[in-house]
């Protein structure tokens, strides 16, 4: 339960996944993230435009040792680990997220699915890993 006495949930593994959020979201996901224990990291995309560039930020805030490629196979295996930053649960908070989207969409595309079987696999393990991406609402019904 959060101090404000409202619980979303994100100590609940079951109910954790990939979500698209508005940038106003962010904040306040953080905070809840952290009433519930989780360790929350937030990774700008702003003028990330292309798969090198995404995944060397995710890399970077995330602490990702220097022996993980940077590879869609590294980056699932390393948010399969996060050994180095160990927690009861995770919280990713990807911001910006537009640019990313219309630039690259195949690569937006790989890590919304390298994010959601990160999700399941963490929740086989009842670990919550939950993964919020900002874009404009109005996109949000493209979005499936």
């Amino acid at each position: 339960m959060s101090e404000s006495g409202f619980d979303p949930g994100l100590a609940d593994p079951t109910r954790a996944g990939v979500f698209f959020v508005t940038e106003d979201d962010l904040d306040p996901l953080a905070a809840v993230g952290r009433d519930a224990g989780l360790l929350s990291r937030r990774i700008d995309l702003s003028g990330c435009d292309s798969k090198g560039a995404l995944l060397l930020r995710i890399a970077t805030v995330l602490d990702f040792p220097q022996s993980s490629g940077r590879n869609w196979d590294a980056l699932s295996d390393s948010l399969r680990d996060l050994s180095w930053l160990e927690a009861p649960g995770y919280v990713l908070l990807f911001e910006q997220a537009q640019e990313l989207r219309e630039r690259t969409e195949a690569d937006f595309d790989t890590l919304l699915d390298i994010l959601d079987e990160v999700s399941q696999f963490w929740t086989s393990n009842e670990v919550p890993f939950w993964s919020f991406i900002a874009l404009p609402e109005e996109d949000f019904p493209d979005l499936q």
